[in-house]
C-alpha cells in the first residue's frame, strides 16, 4: 500500500501491531462484526441509541463504519491496512444505518457526537477517531461539544478530527478545539484534496495524511474505496495507536507534541504525518528514558 510509504508508516506497522492496552474509540456508524477480518478482534460495544452491529448492510452508515474499522481494527492480510489490530476498540455508532440508500453521507447532531466521545472516554478511549459529518447545529449543541472535547482533554484522550470534505476554507467547535488533532486528505503528491476543508486553526494544530483512493473492508464482505478525510483521519489514528504502543508511558500532550516536532507549519495546509520522525522525536524527548517497547 504505497499510501503508507507516503507517511512512512510501513516501518511502524513492521515493529508493531499495537498493544491492548492501547484502547481506541471508533464513534462512527454500525459495524459488520461477523465479517471475518473483524471476527474475534478487540471489538467492545458500548451501548448507545445505535446498535453497533450493522443491521442494513446497504446502508451509507454501515459502509462507513466498516471501512473505518477495517483501516484500524482488521486482520492485517485482508487488504485492508490494517494498522493496529491488537489495540482494543470501543465501537460507539452515532450513524444509524435504518436508511438506505449508500450514496447517503451519514450525519449525526454535535449533541450526539457529544455523548459518544463522553461515553467512550469513561469507557477508557486513549484515542478517538472522530471521521464525522455533522449537521443540526445550535448554540447549545456547539457548547456541549465543547464541553466534551475538554472532558476528553482533560483525561488525556487525543481526538483525532476529520476536516471534512466540503471544499471550504472555514473552522468548526470540532476542529477549532485547541486540544484536537484535525486532519486533512491529500492525494499521493502531498497536495490536499479540493475537497478537504482547510483553515489558519487547521494548518496551525492539524496534520495531513492520505485520503485519495483508500482501500478497506466493505460490509458486503468485499473491499471497498474512498476518498476523503474520513479515510486519512482513520490513518493518523492508526499511526497515533502504534506510536502510543510503542511508547506506552508517554502523556498526550507528548504523543501531540510529537506529531508536530520537527515540521514547518504555513498557512491554512498542515504538514504530513511523518510517522518515523515522530517516532523519533519521540525517542528524543521527555519520554525517552520510560521506553517499554
Amino acid at each position: 500500500m504505497a499510501f503508507l510509504d507516503i507517511v512512512e508508516l510501513t516501518p511502524l506497522l513492521e515493529r508493531t501491531s499495537g498493544r491492548p492496552e492501547i484502547t481506541i474509540g471508533l464513534i462512527d456508524g454500525p459495524v459488520a462484526l461477523d465479517h471475518p477480518a473483524l471476527t474475534g478482534q478487540r471489538i467492545q460495544e458500548i451501548t448507545g441509541k445505535v446498535s453497533a452491529a450493522c443491521v442494513n448492510r446497504d446502508s451509507a452508515a454501515c459502509a462507513h463504519g466498516t471501512f473505518v474499522a477495517g483501516v484500524l481494527a482488521a486482520k492485517r492480510g485482508w487488504g485492508a491496512p490494517a494498522i493496529c489490530p491488537d489495540c482494543t476498540f470501543l465501537l460507539r455508532p452515532i450513524f444509524s444505518d435504518a436508511k438506505s440508500p449508500n450514496a447517503d453521507t451519514p450525519t449525526a447532531t454535535p449533541e450526539e457526537l457529544a455523548a459518544a466521545i463522553v461515553d467512550s472516554v469513561q469507557a477508557g478511549a486513549r484515542v478517538l477517531n472522530l471521521s464525522v459529518n455533522l449537521t443540526g447545529f445550535s448554540a447549545e449543541g456547539e457548547d456541549c461539544l465543547a464541553d466534551a472535547l475538554s472532558f476528553a482533554a482533560s483525561h488525556g484522550a487525543i481526538p483525532v478530527v476529520a476536516a471534512a470534505n466540503q471544499g471550504s476554507v472555514s473552522s468548526s467547535t470540532l476542529t477549532g478545539h485547541p486540544w484536537v488533532l484535525p486532519v486533512v486528505a491529500c492525494d499521493g503528491a502531498g497536495r490536499p484534496l479540493p475537497s478537504s476543508n482547510l483553515s489558519a486553526t487547521v494548518g496551525r494544530r492539524g496534520i495531513a495524511a492520505p485520503g485519495e483512493g483508500i482501500t478497506s473492508l466493505g460490509a458486503n464482505g468485499r473491499l471497498l474505496t474512498l476518498s476523503g478525510t474520513s479515510a486519512a483521519t482513520a490513518l493518523v489514528t492508526g499511526a497515533v495507536a502504534l506510536l502510543w504502543s510503542e511508547f506506552p508511558a508517554a502523556r498526550a500532550a507528548d504523543v501531540r507534541f510529537a506529531l508536530s516536532a520537527r515540521r514547518r507549519r504555513n498557512g491554512l495546509v498542515p504538514p504530513m504525518l511523518n510517522a518515523c520522525s515522530t517516532y523519533q522525536a519521540l525517542v528524543d524527548g521527555p519520554v525517552r528514558t520510560l521506553l517499554t517497547g
